[in-house]
């Protein structure tokens, strides 16, 4: 339609009006139809598939502190390691929901539909059992679907629950798997389908230019992201029942991709290989926000770089005051003797583990490693007082 120029016309003066710069909310009232009068102005201004698109929604400007708070409790962050790790807290998300009256009803609701067998060639209606969770996804308060979703595990039976949070028989899997980038093109069909997917891009994409990994360091955004895409073509789901791993990925792979193999392998990655949502989900589990450090370099940690915003102490660590203690802390490389980041698109970061020790004889800390261009104080002060002798002699 862009050849014709009457219609080229009338959409450069679009640009020009509010309208053009309108957004949406998940999860509104009329979401559908402000959806559809945005893709109508925007799609109409590109010339083909772009990889990423812009979100047509508002963006996410809260954070989930008093969530993480409420996740480090149920996930035991702080207390005795033991007990933390006999505890399924997926299943007591189950439970918590099941106390809730509408998370109760919404979670029944969706379990009922998505197991109900129709014939024994068709496992279900997935059409229905996506509908039901979409609705539970959108009108349950994250405080309850997100420690369902997120949930931290110790063992393979706690990680299999939140693998089944979703019904995957149902809603996830299927007897083949489609081409991934001929999936995203089916959602791209569906005006909600394709809002949810470019919204999960603009919030969960790789940044390598925060320190959390994540757009704007928001780890609610991408949360809410990644839980709007359940219940469409494009649903996402955990690939394995692992706890000390956390891969998920749609249901999709690149085989017969042809000469479009890079690009279908590089939209899979955003899910399997992403730091961001990977982060996010890790930090939500554990109960520590974008200020607390995780607890050790893990295997689980993805190759990007993986940081907090201040290399502060875990809750069940103590004081940094104490001596003798071992603290995990974050280090970057950065220009020598300077703050600015080397200019590559990479950060190159690091875990250290600093052992702090005593002087023998003295109350001094001293950390191993210090490198020469940070001399101690103490040896700078006997220099000086043996120059200042010498010049008195």
């Amino acid at each position: 339609m862009l050849a014709n120029k009457e219609c080229q016309a009338a959409l450069e003066v679009l640009q020009e009006s509010p309208l053009y710069d309108c957004r949406c909310k998940r999860g509104m009232k009329k979401e559908l139809q402000c959806l559809q009068i945005y893709w109508s102005i925007h799609l109409g201004l590109t010339e083909g598939e772009e990889f990423y698109e812009a979100s047509p929604y508002e963006p996410v400007t809260s954070r989930l502190s008093d969530i993480f708070r409420l996740a480090s409790i149920f996930s035991g962050t702080g207390v005795d390691p033991v007990v933390s790790a006999k505890s399924n807290h997926c299943l007591d998300a189950a439970k918590a929901c099941n106390l809730n009256d509408n998370c109760k009803k919404l979670r029944s609701s969706y379990i009922s539909i998505c197991n109900r067998e129709i014939m024994p060639t068709e496992r279900c209606n997935r059409r229905k059992c996506h509908k039901a969770l979409r609705q539970f996804f959108d009108r349950v308060p994250s405080e309850y679907t997100y420690r369902m979703l997120f949930c931290s595990c110790q063992d393979q039976a706690c990680a299999e629950r939140r693998r089944q949070t979703i019904l995957p028989s149902c809603s996830y899997e299927d007897k083949e798997k489609p081409n991934c980038l001929d999936l995203r093109s089916l959602c791209r069909t569906d005006h909600l389908c394709r809002s949810r997917l470019a919204d999960f891009h603009a919030n969960c994409r790789a940044s390598y230019r925060t320190l959390t990994g994540c757009p704007e360091d928001n780890y609610q955004a991408c949360l809410g992201s990644y839980a709007g895409m359940i219940g469409f073509d494009m649903t996402p789901n955990y690939v394995d029942s692992s706890p000390t791993s956390i891969v998920v990925s749609p249901w999709c792979s690149c085989r017969g991709s042809g000469n479009m193999e890079e690009e279908c392998e590089k939209f899979l990655r955003d899910f399997t290989e992403n730091p961001c949502l990977r982060n996010a989900i890790q930090a939500f589990g554990n109960g520590t926000d974008v200020n607390v450090s995780p607890k050790s370099p893990s295997s689980q940690a993805t190759q990007t770089p993986r940081v907090e915003k201040t290399p502060s102490l875990p809750d069940d660590l103590s004081d940094s005051t104490s001596l003798g203690t071992s603290v995990i802390t974050t280090c970057t490389s950065v220009q020598e003797q300077g703050l600015k980041v080397n200019n590559s698109k990479e950060l190159s970061m690091c875990f250290t583990e600093l052992t702090t020790n005593i002087m023998p004889g003295s109350k001094k800390v001293v950390k191993p490693n210090s490198g020469p261009s940070r001399a101690r104080p103490s040896a700078a002060l006997t220099a000086l007082l043996l120059l200042m002798l010498t010049l008195a002699l």
